[in-house]
């Protein structure tokens, strides 16, 4: 089970590990420079060397004396465990082995280093203590070791970032063949030192920008890798929260606007128009990074640009607010008309939203469908009204120019239609469709209310808890229309035969069968529904078991299966109500932060000044091109955001430090401070075993003296 190797080994090999094992540095130096046949590279029978040993129980002097021997085996994985203890000051002399020269054997793990066939790592019949995978970068980001990572960095070392899953390379082809598990784990150790804090505050210029894409693409692979969803959901979460812990170290205006902008040559280019561009924070409500958005940093932010012209309006009573828009109500078409400034229609706006944000997000967007299907059931409504219109009129352009005689005119079928009356019209008519599609966008228009519903404490988290609803009925509904056609199917597969033979047409046809089933689940069949005039009672009683199973199923399972996940979505919107209705309500702020579509319908149908000096600033832009000026002041604000984003990293680190010396268990402490003391008590018992011979050789030399003084007098006399 253990090492065979130990039982091979010397009295003075025993002794020489048990001195590394308990820090007897006299004893180590001694033999290393007294016994030149020692082998430094022996193992216990656990497989360790006196080098891992050493580096277990931290004792950095013999480190050192060993690491000065040539031909020393396992020094990458004396490197990995100094890593995963955190010993900062063993890593640094270990790296400066000459091994690290090049700095080639950071990047590569214990599985790699193997190709080599060298004993760099203690890659044998006995494995590691980690995974083989793991490089010193990737395990150093993992145990949150800032000054290590640090330290790592300067050398050159880097995480690399996996392959996309559906890659086809050959290098991941081979690894998924050869052994899957593996390649998943190698992905999600390579995802848990790139999502560490430690390794994002050190190795990014942007930590911002790489965390939030970082959460979102490991959101992404935790629907694709099932598997594994939980650990890649974890590592999202912790990317969200290593960026709202930066945003709570904020301590003015200026580092707050440098984590939510971010993008400086963004900023520039909304400079113009006065409003930071706030790209960072964009991103944030794009991957729903809700605790950011909901920071009350953020939140003070928003609500400064939110009332920035109008700053007096908020210390107002709800009486003074309700009468302000009151009178915007009131007043709107004669405010529309003297700032007539929206170069687009409705329609146009939503086209326009679509070629900026790109079909997939648009769609996304629920409130993005409801818009686009009322905006096209009323297009299509409007459209069979106009062709309606447009036949009536060819018929009475018809009349007119042929019927001279009216008193007993006799028309052609097309043309006598449109002398019917209502009742008489076809159900596929076009001004009945019209009418009933207009019916159905006058409906979605009145719903689309509920969109402004966040900016209120009250009603937003209800309106939130409203569309959570709404998707968990879609959930239910799969599961529903199975067990819904099902009945539907075998009950008109029981009753087709007994149409007109029933005391009611249901189940007699697909459509009664659907009616009855449907208006069943709100108690409004009736049971006489699968009763025969005839005297076949084996039909009748199966007709009475598959209704009853089937009022069971959908009344008393479904309906109360979907009544529990809408409660169990209302409390989770209950519980962290505050965050849900800060988040939605940002993104109702940044609808209208957006430039366009300032004046609602029909106002925004003409094309405005607005848009004509928009195209002219763009004109003198191009025409002016100041390059130089342009340049400098990028340059002057893209440092200043570094200089800031370096003075917020600096806090989080030492934030980080602070926090993990305050949870580290006293046990530690206590195993160190006895190491120090038996390495104390070997010097100690060192140094008086050689001032015990210093003295006996004084004694000895004295008492020499002594004898010949003796004999001296003794001759003389």
């Amino acid at each position: 089970m253990f090492n065979d190797h130990s039982t091979s080994l010397s009295l003075e090999e025993e002794r020489f590990l048990d001195a590394a094992e308990y820090g007897n540095i006299p004893v180590i130096r001694k033999m290393l420079e007294e016994c030149p046949s020692l082998n430094v590279n022996c193992v216990d029978y656990m497989g360790q060397n006196a080098l891992q040993l050493a580096v277990a129980n931290e004792h950095l002097e013999i480190t050192e004396l060993l690491l000065k021997k040539e031909n020393l085996a396992r020094v990458g994985d004396a490197l990995l465990l100094a890593i995963s203890k955190g010993y900062v000051r063993i890593v640094e002399a270990i790296l400066n082995h000459p091994a690290f020269a090049e700095g080639k054997r950071l990047a590569l793990s214990p599985s790699q280093s193997e190709l080599q066939h060298d004993d760099f790592y203690a890659y044998d019949e006995d494995g590691t203590r980690f995974s083989h995978d793991v490089t010193p970068i990737i395990l150093a980001a993992h145990c949150h070791e800032y000054e290590i990572v640090h330290t790592l960095l300067r050398k050159g070392a880097r995480i690399d970032r996996p392959h996309d899953y559906f890659c086809k390379c050959s290098e991941c082809n081979q690894k998924q063949k050869h052994d899957s598990f593996s390649h998943s784990r190698s992905r999600i150790n390579a995802y848990k030192g790139l999502a560490s804090p430690a390794y994002l505050s050190l190795s990014s210029e942007d930590p911002v920008m790489t965390a939030l894409e970082l959460s979102n693409e490991l959101a992404v692979l935790a629907n694709i890798e099932k598997e594994f969803k939980n650990d890649y959901k974890k590592l999202s979460m912790q990317c969200k929260d290593f960026v709202v812990g930066l945003l709570d170290l904020c301590r003015n205006t200026e580092e707050v606007e440098a984590i939510l902008n971010g993008d400086v040559e963004m900023s520039h280019n909304n400079g113009e128009r006065g409003r930071p561009s706030l790209s960072r924070l964009k991103l944030a409500i794009k991957y729903e990074v809700k605790k950011f958005v909901a920071h009350p940093n953020c939140q003070q932010q928003l609500l400064s640009i939110w009332y920035e012209n109008l700053s007096g309006l908020r210390q107002q009573t709800m009486a003074v607010k309700f009468l302000v828009v009151l009178a915007v109500a009131v007043g709107l078409p004669f405010l529309s008309m003297a700032y007539w400034i929206a170069p687009c229609s409705m329609i146009w706006s939503e086209c326009k939203e679509i070629w900026s944000q790109g079909p997939k997000e648009y769609l996304f967007e629920l409130w993005n469908m409801l818009d686009f299907g009322m905006l096209a059931i009323f297009a299509a409504s409007f459209i069979a009204r106009f062709m309606a219109f447009w036949h009536a009129s060819r018929a009475q352009n018809f009349v007119d120019a042929n019927m001279k005689d009216l008193t007993s005119p006799t028309l052609e079928p097309n043309i006598k239609y449109y002398t019917y009356a209502r009742m008489n019209w076809d159900p596929s008519d076009p001004q009945i469709i019209s009418e009933g599609l207009y019916a159905i966008a006058v409906v979605l228009s009145f719903s689309r209310i509920a969109y402004i519903l966040p900016a209120n404490e009250s009603f937003g988290p209800l309106q939130i808890s409203l569309g959570r609803t709404v998707k968990d009925i879609f959930k239910f509904m799969v599961i529903f229309i199975m067990v819904f056609v099902a009945f539907m199917i075998g009950m008109f597969n029981l009753y087709s035969y007994y149409l007109g033979a029933k005391q009611n047409e249901a189940f007699t046809t697909i459509e009664e069968s659907f009616k009855t089933l449907f208006w069943a689940i709100f108690g409004l069949s009736e049971v006489k529904s699968v009763v025969i005039n005839y005297n076949h009672k084996f039909i009748e009683n199966i007709g009475y078991v598959l209704y009853g199973v089937y009022n069971v199923t959908m009344v008393i399972v479904l309906l109360n299966m979907l009544i529990a996940m809408i409660n169990s979505s209302f409390q989770e919107i209950e519980d962290d109500a505050d965050v849900e209705w800060k988040f939605a309500r940002a993104k109702l702020w940044f609808s209208y932060f957006e430039e366009g579509r300032t004046l609602p319908v029909p106002f925004n149908l003409v094309p405005s000044p607005k848009s004509l000096l928009y195209l002219l600033l763009r004109i003198k832009k191009l025409i002016s091109k100041p390059f130089l000026c342009q340049k400098k002041s990028f340059q002057e604000d893209a440092e200043m955001n570094k200089k800031i984003m370096k003075r917020l990293i600096k806090r989080y680190v030492l934030k980080a430090q602070i926090d993990k010396e305050s949870d580290e268990v006293n046990e530690g402490e206590l195993k160190e401070i006895k190491q120090d003391i038996s390495s104390l008590r070997y010097e100690l018992l060192e140094e008086k075993s050689q001032n015990s011979e210093d003295l006996a050789e004084l004694i000895r030399k004295l008492g020499e003296k002594l004898s010949i003084n003796s004999k001296e007098e003794e001759s003389k006399r």
